[in-house]
C-alpha cells in the first residue's frame, strides 16, 4: 500500500512548540467538525504539555478537555504523547499509578498513545505499553532520534526490534529537535523496515529548515504515516505544512486523498485564531540552523525563550544554547525530549544566570545522575555526579521496580478535593500546580491567564498605563502589568511583572472582607518585602528568581554546611539550596509560596 497517512498536530504539537501551550479548548472546539471530516489518520491532541499548561495557565481541567474533543471528533482517532513511566509529569511513577492513568485516558476517549522515553531505555516503556494493549488502544513504540558520539542507526534498529517484541501496534520516528538530514531520514526509515515488520510514523519538527525533504525522502523509503501541521502553524519550531505535503503528493502513488479546500476552510480559523495569542508568540519561531549544534527542541525553544523573558534574561538565550551541549555532554548525551530537556536546560540557564558551572545543581540533574530516569546512552560525568550525590548508591534497575504502589496514598493526600481518580491523577502529575487549581476550582475561583492586557482607560483606543514605578514602605519597586482577569468577579486576579518577576495580586470586593486569620485582607500583595543584600558568609541566597516551594530549617536550629535549608522552584525544576556555613539559623525571611530573587538574603546562618 503506497498512500500515505497524514496525523495533524495542530490540537498539541504545533501550539506548544510556538506560543508555549496556550491553545485554549473553546478555540479548538469550532473547529473539530471542519477537523472530523477532513479524513486524517489521527488527531494529535493531548499529552505533552498540554496537562501541564490546562492545569497551570488555563485553569481548565485536561481530563474535560480530552472528553470534550472525542465528544466533538467521532470519527477520528485522537492520539496524545505519554512519556512513559514519566506518563506527563517530571518524575517516574509507579505501575499502579501508570496503568491507572492510562486506563483513564482510554475510558475518556483516547485512541492512540505514542509512548516514548526521554533516554530510549526500554524498560521505561514496559509498563505503559502493556497498560495501553490492556485498554484495547493502540500502543505506538517511539524512537527519540538524536545525534551524539554514541547514537547511530544500528542503535535505532536494536530499540525498533524491542518495541516490537513488547508488542508495539506502529512504530513512531519523533526527531524533536529537527536533527534529521534527509538521506539519514531514507537511511534510517529503510534500516527499520527491513529489520521490523510494523507501520512507521515520522514526526519531525521544521527547526532547521529540512524537515520537508526529511518526509519525502521518509516516503519514498517506506515510510507511510507522517506528522504535519496545518499551515496557519506550521514551520519553524513547530511542523510542515499539512497542506503542503498533500499537494506535494496529489496526483502520485503516495496520495493522501485529503481535499486541500477542506484544509483551507480550517486553516482559516486557526489563522484568525492564532491572532488571540500574540502575547505568547516566541521570538524563535523561524528557521533556525543552530539546532545542528546546539539540538534544542521546538517545543523547547519558546519555552525555554518565554520562561528567560519572564526574567528579563532573554537577551541571554545565545549563551544558554551554547551551555547546553556541554550540559549534555557532562550526562551522558541524553536525547532532548522531555523530560531531559527540561532538566538539561534548566541546569543550562542556572550555569549561565549563576556565573559559575554547577554552583547550583536541581534537583532533577541530582535525580537523573543517580540513575533515575534510567540507564544513561553513554557514561556521564564522574566529578559531577560525585559532586552531585556524593557516596548515594546509583540506581542500575529499572527505577520504577524501586516504588511502591502510590495510588491510594496520593488519593489519600488529596482527599476531598479529589472527585474522582481523575482529580487524583491530575495532583499526582503536578502535585503543587495540581493541589491549587483543585482548591481553586473547589472554591469557584478558575481564572485563567489572561490573552490581552485589558485597557481601563475611558477612551477606548488608549491604553491604560501598564509600566511604572512604585514606592511601597521605602522601597522602590519597577512593575509592568501584564494582565488582569474578567470584571465583575468577587475576587479579580492582577498579573504583574515585579522587579522581573512574575506575581499575582487577587483583589476582594472591599464590602466582602472578612479579617479573620484565613484573610489576609483586600489585597493579598505579591510584592515581598525588599529584603538585604549578603553581607555575610552565613546569608542564604538563590543563583535565580525563584519561588519558595519549602522552607526547611527554623530560627535556633543547629545545621552543617551543605545541609538543604530551602525548596525553591524555577522553570518547572525543584532545586535544593544549601546552607553555606555551619551554624545556628539566626533569622528566616522568606517563607513558603513567596518569590525570591538573586542578592536577597533569605536566611541568616550564624558561625557555631
Amino acid at each position: 500500500m503506497q498512500k500515505v497517512h497524514i496525523t495533524d498536530v495542530i490540537l498539541r504539537d504545533a501550539h506548544q512548540s510556538l506560543i508555549a501551550t496556550r491553545l485554549r479548548t473553546e478555540d479548538m472546539l469550532p473547529a473539530c467538525a471542519m477537523l472530523d471530516d477532513i479524513g486524517y489518520w489521527s488527531l494529535e491532541c493531548w499529552g505533552g504539555a498540554t496537562f501541564d499548561a490546562c492545569l497551570r495557565f488555563l485553569k481548565e481541567d485536561p481530563w474535560e478537555r480530552l472528553h470534550k474533543l472525542k465528544q466533538a471528533l467521532p470519527k477520528t482517532r485522537l492520539q496524545m504523547l505519554l512519556r512513559g513511566q514519566n506518563l506527563l509529569g517530571y518524575r517516574h511513577y509507579s505501575d499502579d499509578v501508570v496503568q491507572k492513568f492510562i486506563a483513564k485516558a482510554a475510558d475518556n476517549g483516547m485512541d492512540v498513545f505514542r509512548i516514548f522515553d526521554a533516554l530510549n531505555d526500554v524498560r521505561n516503556l514496559k509498563t505503559a505499553i502493556e497498560a495501553t494493549k490492556a485498554a484495547g488502544k493502540h500502543a505506538q513504540g517511539t524512537i527519540c532520534y538524536t545525534t551524539s558520539p554514541v547514537h547511530d542507526i544500528a542503535g535505532y534498529v536494536a530499540l525498533a526490534k524491542d518495541l516490537a517484541n513488547l508488542g508495539c501496534d506502529s512504530l513512531a520516528i519523533k526527531d524533536m529537535a529537527g536533527l534529521l538530514t534527509p538521506y539519514a531520514a531514507g537511511e534510517l526509515v529503510k534500516a527499520l523496515k527491513d529489520a521490523v515488520d510494523l507501520p512507521l510514523h515520522l514526526h519531525c519538527h521544521a527547526t532547521s529548515g529540512l524537515a520537508e525533504m526529511c518526509q519525502l525522502k521518509a516516503i519514498e523509503a517506506g515510510c507511510r504515516h507522517i506528522d504535519t501541521a496545518l499551515s496557519s502553524w506550521a514551520g519553524g519550531t513547530s511542523h510542515p505544512p499539512t497542506e503542503s505535503l498533500v499537494a506535494a503528493l496529489r496526483g502520485t502513488p503516495y496520495d493522501t486523498g485529503l481535499d486541500l479546500d477542506k484544509l483551507q476552510a480550517v486553516n482559516s480559523y486557526f489563522a484568525e485564531v492564532r491572532k488571540k495569542y500574540r502575547r505568547y508568540e516566541s521570538e524563535f519561531t523561524g528557521i533556525d540552523t543552530q539546532v545542528h549544534v546546539f539540538q534544542v527542541p521546538g517545543g523547547m525553544i519558546s519555552n525555554l525563550a518565554n520562561q528567560l523573558k519572564e526574567r528579563n534574561a532573554l537577551d541571554r538565550i545565545g549563551e544558554v544554547y551554547k551551555e547546553i551541549p556541554q550540559v549534555r555532554k557532562d550526562l551522558g548525551y541524553p536525547p532532548l525530549v522531555t523530560p531531559t530537556s527540561q532538566i538539561v536546560g534548566t541546569q543550562a540557564v542556572l550555569n549561565v544566570l549563576t556565573g559559575k558551572r554547577y554552583e547550583t545543581i536541581t534537583n532533577e540533574v541530582k535525580r537523573y545522575l543517580q540513575g533515575g530516569y534510567g540507564k544513561a546512552p553513554a557514561p556521564v560525568d564522574a566529578d559531577l555526579r560525585n559532586r552531585a550525590i556524593g557516596n548515594e548508591d546509583v540506581i542500575d534497575c529499572r527505577p520504577a521496580d524501586l516504588l511502591k504502589p502510590e495510588f491510594d496514598n496520593l488519593r489519600q493526600d488529596i482527599g476531598e478535593l479529589a472527585l474522582n481518580d481523575e482529580d487524583v491523577l491530575s495532583y499526582a502529575m503536578f502535585p503543587e500546580v495540581g493541589r491549587q487549581f483543585l482548591e481553586q476550582r473547589a472554591n469557584h475561583n478558575l481564572v485563567p491567564e489572561p490573552l490581552e492586557i485589558e485597557s481601563r482607560a475611558a477612551d477606548a483606543t488608549k491604553k491604560a498605563p501598564t509600566e511604572f514605578n512604585v514606592a511601597l514602605h521605602g522601597e522602590s519597586y519597577h512593575v509592568k502589568v501584564t494582565g488582569a482577569g474578567p470584571k465583575n468577579q468577587t475576587l479579580r486576579h492582577f498579573y504583574f511583572m515585579v522587579d522581573g518577576v512574575p506575581e499575582e495580586i487577587v483583589v476582594e470586593t472591599l464590602d466582602e472582607i472578612v479579617l479573620d486569620g484565613g484573610t489576609q485582607g483586600a489585597i493579598k500583595s505579591a510584592i515581598s518585602r525588599k529584603r538585604a543584600k549578603p553581607s555575610a558568609e552565613g546569608d542564604v541566597v538563590v543563583g535565580m528568581p525563584c519561588n519558595v516551594l519549602d522552607v526547611l530549617v527554623k530560627v535556633g536550629q543547629q545545621i552543617s554546611a551543605g545541609q538543604a535549608v530551602l525548596i525553591t522552584e524555577a522553570m518547572k525544576m525543584e532545586t535544593e539550596v544549601t546552607a553555606p556555613i555551619t551554624g545556628t539559623v539566626k533569622a528566616v525571611h522568606v517563607v513558603k509560596g513567596e518569590p525570591a530573587n538573586p542578592d536577597e538574603v533569605l536566611i541568616e546562618i550564624v558561625p557555631a
